[in-house]
């Protein structure tokens, strides 16, 4: 999870004396794109969890008496009673001007053919399919609720996640004990499997040498040092690496200013094993010295070998 910042008005605590407050995340999104997963990741981590809650407890769920230590995760979506987007939105608005809140809204998404196949796989039925195909539920589904992934904090688009990365991510972006500001996530991957969805910045490194054409090399990867070496050895290497140092270093704080929560940086080759990977690894380490919290992921290290 990676995850996909989108234009956020959540109010996160930044640095500066500012005071914790009771933590607030609402999910929402497409039905099995992994909701049920992201709660229970949450759960585990510290928050009350409350799934399918009517929209008419919402206002009523958190009192204003509440401790910053208090931390609650609820799940809204078109199994709930009452639900519309348009009741959502107004049920929204009185948490979003709260003050003394940390609200994040985040909107769980996933591919319509990747959901199709999940429906299908595991024989559920859509909630909105009635006695129609899966796809024309996921469609209608889409259709209506489309407004909340625009107006969300964090999208988690779970497209290309294993069960595995969808709670690494989750635990790693919404730790209650995590200090507040940016969290970057670096991943590496392959342009064969397609760019990733969630990237905010994407770059591509098929121009460096490449170790798949060293009999050596070729069954390594970018986590080995042989295939590191080789791929530093490039002249355009360390040019290419300090311009994106230069760039990214001051860049980043004007993203949290902006109020992001997060930013995915992707990084691809051909097949997302060698160059990207190390690219990858670098980057993460670059940023961590200059203060920055980042996790890495390699999403096609296991299937590619170019």
């Amino acid at each position: 999870m990676t995850v996909e910042p989108s234009r956020s008005d959540d109010k996160t605590p930044r640095e500066g004396g500012v005071e914790p407050r009771p933590r607030l995340v609402l999910l929402t999104g497409m039905s099995g794109a992994g909701k049920s997963t992201v709660l229970k990741v949450l759960e585990d981590m510290g928050y009350e969890a409350v799934d399918n809650l009517p929209l008419a407890l919402l206002g009523n769920i958190l009192p204003a008496s509440a401790t910053p230590g208090d931390a609650l995760a609820i799940d809204i979506d078109v199994r709930s009673r009452d639900f519309t987007v348009e009741a959502f939105e107004t049920a929204l608005a009185p948490l979003r001007a709260r003050d003394d809140l940390d609200m994040r809204l985040v909107f769980v998404d996933c591919d319509d053919e990747v959901l199709r196949r999940r429906y299908t796989e595991t024989r559920r039925r859509h909630p909105l399919a009635d006695d129609r195909p899966v796809i024309d539920g996921i469609r209608h589904e889409r259709a209506l609720i489309t407004r909340l992934r625009e107006h969300a904090g964090t999208v988690i688009d779970t497209t290309g996640f294993s069960v595995v990365d969808l709670r690494r991510l989750v635990a790693a972006g919404f730790a209650l004990d995590d200090r507040p500001g940016l969290r970057v996530f670096v991943t590496s991957f392959s342009y064969r499997e397609g760019m990733p969805r969630e990237a905010d910045l994407v770059f591509d490194v098929r121009f460096l040498a490449n170790p798949h054409y060293d009999p050596r090399l070729r069954p390594l990867s970018g986590l080995d040092t042989a295939v590191g070496e080789h791929i530093a050895a490039d002249p355009a290497f360390a040019p290419f690496v300090g311009s994106l140092e230069r760039m990214l270093v001051p860049l980043l704080p004007r993203f949290e200013s902006e109020g992001k929560s997060y930013l995915t940086i992707a990084v691809g080759c051909t097949g997302g094993r060698h160059r990207s990977v190390f690219v990858a690894e670098r980057l993460a380490r670059l940023l961590e010295e200059h203060g920055q919290r980042v996790a890495v992921r390699h999403r096609d290290l296991d299937r590619g070998s170019r």
